[in-house]
């Protein structure tokens, strides 16, 4: 099964442009700003939340851009993928629809770690998220910049000194009103340009930057900290000008596997999808790169850059006498570039031409359009709560690279919950929560809201305590059923057949623990696998497929009538055999993590004069910061595990003291037991 086949993209423009002209409302329960990867998955999500939701977007036909490599997923990044499709995300079946070349990496490992990626055509992954918002009940999408928030005063009964009512356009025209806005704005936010000397205004070549008045906003009337951060992207090279046969060729896997729990293929057929190629750099690139370093300001401002993504620049300086991969990697079917990935660089156009022609499959190579850099602001991603709303500011929700990450997937994956819980805000339900101990999207948010960022943040496998239970192939059971029965972004589709899924596992893996037989009898069954001669004991289906040599085609073949049904999930019980012992030790890890967890601290709780023993130090970082739940304040730097202690001691004296309290109070049922018994409900009420 593959998705429907997304309209024209005129089709879509059209009709859009048609909704954006005749705006017919001024009220809407969520506004988002910005059409990126995280302004896509937030409005589509708070539109399948039930919120009535409005997307305002610089450019109606950049919605859903690639704006740098065009590919999604990879180790850490793969899994937040499969994990928004979980969650009825758009990333994961836009994906499988744009996919021009798949690929699993970090193979020769475990599947905890593996990497589902894929290369993808720019055109076609656009259409699809456009087409997909188009057809989204509950979601309109406007053409136009955002001039400011709207603030006024705070709600006396939720915590926060401000309060964020809606939106005022630059065009002059009438303010439009919502219960909550969420912000992702990308590269944009006060973004500038860089190539060579030159410096411009800009989040992205061709576009303008955000509005000055919504950086003013921030950080004058709100009051919120900021700072800045940059990245780059690299040239993009003609194809036809590059010597292939000189870089190092890599296929896609035969068997592709698609990032949608939904889909059972890609579009891209094994047979059309295109290789990617690698090649390195040579000591000319370091030249080139040294040489030039007095003509390109980017590199020497003081604002930080991607540690794992760096410039071609940053990684000579780095790294220096070092040879670097460059992959050449196709920007579509029927797209006439490359794209270097590994060569980001901010030198001036001609300077850009002489490093990559010191590569030799470069050696005769044209630019298309030159690299360059960007800056822009960031909001420090501490004064989030784990909903991603800004705390003191009610109603205002940030997702993307304004917190301080890298990357579409952890844009993404952030988009997707900023959306849910603006929504569920919006219609008056309680904020939803993802544990880091169920997700990695739980992961992601707690670090930087916990721990916040000093270089732009990337999501890895490292970062997750408990990956070998976080693994991709089990996102849809992890999180399906609580997107759909907790927190109400999952479609009952999408639900019913994760649950499938879910009881066919459970029937596959109680067949095979019921499949016991004595080790001789097992090698006689399958002499490829190595048991034990040593061993004479019994051994159940699951134990045994647990070793390397075996899989679930040789038992279901060896025993057709118990075992052959399933043979549908055959990769995914091989992993949940090897994974379950491990699996079952961490999940008492994990349940002591979440009592840990789960221990709320009260919003307005006064840290500086807590009557605790805390030092200045601790006070400041959690005055500062202010974390949602204990768990969260163990992982806040500069937190002591005496302080730790002092702090569960001194909340759960306080649960204790309101719990009495509480005791002690009058029972208003009770009291009402004791009114006239011929007091009807009907009747009404005397004024």
């Amino acid at each position: 099964m593959l998705r429907k086949k997304p309209p024209a993209l005129q089709t879509f423009l059209s009709l859009v442009s048609r909704r954006a002209g005749h705006l017919v409302r001024q009220q809407y329960d969520v506004i988002v700003v910005g059409g990126g990867h995280a302004g896509t998955e937030a409005a589509a999500a708070a539109a399948r939340v039930g919120a009535e939701t409005l997307l305002v977007s610089q450019k109606i036909e950049t919605i859903g851009a690639l704006s740098c490599n065009p590919s999604l997923g990879g180790v850490g990044k793969g899994q937040l993928v499969k994990e928004v499709d979980a969650l009825d995300g758009l990333c994961g079946r836009a994906g499988d629809w744009a996919g021009i070349h798949f690929s699993i990496l970090n193979r020769r490992k475990g599947p905890a770690v593996w990497g589902p990626r894929a290369q993808l055509d720019r055109q076609r992954y656009r259409e699809f998220i456009q087409s997909e918002l188009l057809s989204t009940p509950r979601l309109t999408v406007l053409e136009g910049s955002v001039e400011e928030l709207l603030v006024s005063e705070p709600n006396p009964e939720e915590p926060g000194h401000h309060r964020v009512t809606g939106i005022r356009l630059a065009n002059g025209s009438h303010p439009i009103s919502a219960s909550s806005v969420v912000l992702t704005t990308g590269t944009f936010l006060s973004g500038s340009l860089f190539m060579g000397q030159s410096k411009s205004p800009g989040g992205r070549i061709g576009d303008a930057p955000s509005s000055a008045g919504l950086s003013h906003t921030l950080r004058e009337r709100l009051g919120l900290r900021t700072g800045r951060l940059r990245t780059g992207t690299p040239p993009r090279i003609l194809k036809d000008s590059v010597d292939l046969s000189l870089a190092q060729i890599h296929p896609p896997d035969s068997h592709p596997t698609p990032f949608s729990f939904l889909n059972t293929h890609t579009r891209c057929k094994p047979e059309d999808q295109l290789p990617c190629y690698l090649t390195h750099t040579t000591p000319g690139v370091e030249r080139v790169v040294k040489e030039s370093l007095h003509l390109n300001c980017h590199i020497q401002e003081d604002a930080k850059g991607p540690r794992y993504c760096p410039s071609i620049e940053s990684r000579v300086l780095r790294f220096p006498g070092r040879r670097h991969q460059v992959w050449l990697e196709p920007e579509g079917v029927t797209s006439d570039l490359l794209y270097p990935q590994g060569l980001s660089m901010t030198m001036p156009p001609d300077v850009q031409l002489r490093l990559i022609r010191e590569i030799p499959a470069l050696h005769r190579a044209e630019i298309h359009t030159p690299g360059y850099g960007v800056q822009y602001d960031f909001v420090c991603p501490t004064q989030l709560s784990p909903a991603l709303q800004v705390k003191s500011t009610q109603g205002l929700f940030l997702a993307g690279q304004i917190n301080g990450t890298t990357g579409y997937e952890e844009a993404a994956a952030q988009g997707l919950w900023a959306g849910v819980n603006a929504a569920r805000r919006a219609l008056s339900r309680p904020p939803a929560a993802l544990s880091r101990t169920e997700s990695y999207i739980g992961v992601l948010i707690d670090d930087l809201v916990s721990r916040g960022v000093t270089e732009p943040y990337r999501m890895f496998t490292s970062r997750a305590e408990f990956r070998t239970s976080l693994r991709p192939d089990n996102a849809d059971l992890r999180l399906t059923p609580k997107g759909f029965e907790e927190v109400g972004c999952v479609s009952t589709e999408r639900y019913q057949e994760a649950v499938r899924v879910r009881d066919s596992l459970q029937d596959a893996l109680a067949a095979l623990q019921a499949l016991t037989l004595s080790t001789q009898n097992w090698r006689k069954k399958l002499p490829d696998v190595h048991i034990s001669e040593v061993k004479n004991t019994l051994l159940t289906g699951m134990e045994v497929l647990q070793y390397n040599e075996a899989s679930f085609e040789m038992l279901a073949s060896a025993f057709p009538e118990r075992l052959s049904r399933h043979m549908e999930f055959s990769q995914r019980l091989k992993i949940e055999a090897v994974y379950r012992p491990h699996c079952n030790l961490q999940k008492k890890e994990i349940e002591r993590i979440q009592k840990e967890e789960n221990m709320f601290l009260p919003p307005d709780i006064d840290y500086l004069s807590l009557p605790v023993s805390l030092s200045n130090e601790v006070r400041e970082i959690l005055d500062r910061v202010r974390p949602a739940t204990l768990g969260a304040a163990t992982r806040l730097q500069g937190m002591t595990p005496a302080a730790v202690v002092q702090l569960f001691s001194y909340v759960r004296r306080a649960g204790q003291t309101e719990r009495r309290t509480h005791r002690n109070k009058p029972d208003p049922k009770k009291e009402r037991t004791a009114e006239p018994a011929g007091r009807s409900a009907s009747l009404p009420p005397v004024i």
